[in-house]
């Protein structure tokens, strides 16, 4: 059976002494039985095993002195297996059928690499393309966690964090940008066209530190805004309300085009403010780069390079 020969027997195989009649037959003497009876020759077998036919031979007489029970008649060059070693190498057989089966197994059965994930990435990015990646060769079973807290360095594999870096004890690299345009509800627009910066001084504006940037990017930087009176922990709820006409949101538009696709939200301007934050994955210092980033990495390289 393919996967349990010895790749280095000598070819002056040597059995070992004579077991009493009360141990075991060793594993190996059980697998060249098996292969004698399915060959009906101690010559195919020995070349099936990588050993010279009198090494199968020894094994074969030595195997019946411990068993006590005749295994083989012989018919000049010819051998033909008793009805005793017939019933025996078909359980043989089929042992070492299940025991490949539990090793191909074992090999199978993988760690899940534990991912905590700033919610905004995982539910706008991450969690989507999952089985694209599941889909990958080389690909491990996935443990996520969507969270902000700040976890013990034993409780992930990889982190994906919002921030500046670098962070110590850890290795990084750069994901995505943070970046922001200010998204609304299209409830709230009968003509897109019409919309100004300087319109959005007249609606309430979802609390983001970078509004006053961006407004110096559109060309008013002494811009009075008027805030709403929620502040939201996260992009996602802030896309939330801004779809249910809460406020305006400063919003990716990388990560939330299918809802400007979707007509749930409106993006008006091509003006688009960029940091200081960026997405990060972090893994340990000293290991590789785990498999799972560098795929990240590809996918969004390769998506961002569509976009127009």
């Amino acid at each position: 059976m393919r996967g349990f020969h010895n790749e280095h027997f000598s070819n002056s195989f040597r059995a070992a002494p004579e077991m009493p009649s009360s141990s075991a037959p060793s594993l190996e003497s059980l697998r060249v039985l098996a292969a004698c009876v399915r060959h009906r020759s101690f010559s195919q077998a020995a070349k099936e095993l990588h050993l010279t036919p009198s090494a199968v031979s020894l094994r074969m007489r030595t195997l019946e002195a411990a068993l006590g029970v005749k295994l083989f008649v012989r018919h000049g060059p010819k051998i033909d297996a008793t009805e005793a070693a017939v019933a025996l190498a078909a359980k043989i057989d089929e042992a070492l059928a299940t025991i490949g089966a539990a090793v191909d197994h074992c090999r199978r059965r993988r760690r899940a690499l534990r991912v905590t994930c700033a919610p905004t990435f995982a539910t706008r990015w991450l969690i989507p393309r999952l089985a694209a990646y599941h889909a990958t060769a080389g690909s491990q079973p996935i443990a996520l966690d969507a969270t902000d807290a700040v976890l013990g360095s034993d409780r992930f594999d990889v982190a994906i964090r919002a921030g500046r870096g670098p962070w110590r004890g850890f290795s990084s690299v750069e994901l995505l940008p943070d970046e922001g345009t200010p998204m609304l509800s299209a409830s709230w627009v009968a003509d897109v066209s019409s919309l100004t910066p300087r319109s959005l001084l007249d609606l309430p504006l979802i609390p983001d530190t970078r509004w006053m940037r961006w407004f110096a990017r559109a060309g008013l930087p002494a811009a009075v805004p008027t805030f709403a009176s929620t502040r939201f922990a996260t992009y996602e709820l802030e896309a939330i309300a801004a779809a249910k006409g809460v406020g305006v949101a400063l919003l990716s538009p990388f990560l939330y085009a299918d809802l400007v696709a979707q007509g749930a939200l409106v993006a008006p301007f091509d003006t688009i403010v960029e940091g200081p934050q960026s997405y990060f994955a972090l893994w340990r210092d000293g290991a590789t780069t785990p498999h799972f980033v560098r795929w990240i990495r590809k996918a969004l390289d390769d998506e961002r390079a569509q976009k127009p």
